[in-house]
């Protein structure tokens, strides 16, 4: 677990929970819980928790890449093809790599300027609705996508409070917006557990 500073804010990011989903019948993949809690401005949600396929990272990091070419990216774990989704130590290490990849990207102020970065990390929405949504191409702004799937999940105690505090200006983000956002039918819920990951295949 790290917290990483910027004067007075911080960001702590975890990759956790990996569990085994059925794709279909003959396939099956990873998922991680990723779980933000910070004070950053840069931020809509104070916190928040997905959960993120590995191509999905690959996604990520080829976007960022393309919009930052000035910038040398972390790299991911590496995807061999002897990656055993059985193995719990197999899991674990690209779960560790991958929490290393958040953590270097969220020290880099021009990186954390790219919009999809946040809907990465605090939505549920597809690369293809991602995309979307940072063109232009949607009924629904970054931050409203954001503060709608946080109204489909759980809230946190601390989320309550800044809600409170900031229920006079919540304006365009009622639950009413008809922006057709929410998890699809396969997405899985986020229980945002406080326990560390546990090692299940």
């Amino acid at each position: 677990l790290i917290s990483i500073m910027r004067s007075q804010e911080f960001v702590t990011v975890l990759v956790r929970d990996p569990r085994t989903q059925k794709e279909d019948s003959w396939h099956s993949y990873i998922d991680y819980e990723i779980f933000i809690h910070t004070n950053s401005m840069c931020f809509t949600r104070k916190t928040s928790c997905v959960r993120r396929r590995f191509r999905e990272f690959v996604w990520l990091r080829q976007r960022l890449q393309s919009n930052a070419a000035l910038i040398q990216l972390p790299e991911l774990p590496s995807k061999t093809p002897f990656f055993n989704m059985n193995n719990p130590h197999h899991v674990d290490h690209r779960r560790q790599g991958l929490q290393e990849f958040l953590e270097k990207i969220l020290q880099d102020a021009l990186l954390l300027s790219d919009s999809r970065l946040h809907l990465f990390l605090q939505t549920q929405l597809s690369p293809e609705d991602m995309e979307a949504c940072v063109s232009g191409q949607t009924k629904y702004s970054v931050a409203d996508a954001i503060h709608k799937f946080a109204s489909l999940n759980r809230r946190f105690p601390i989320e309550d409070e800044e809600r409170k505090k900031g229920e006079s200006d919540a304006g365009p983000y009622s639950e009413s917006s008809s922006s057709g956002l929410g998890p699809s039918d396969d997405s899985i819920s986020c229980e945002c557990k406080a326990s560390p990951a546990s090692e299940e295949s």
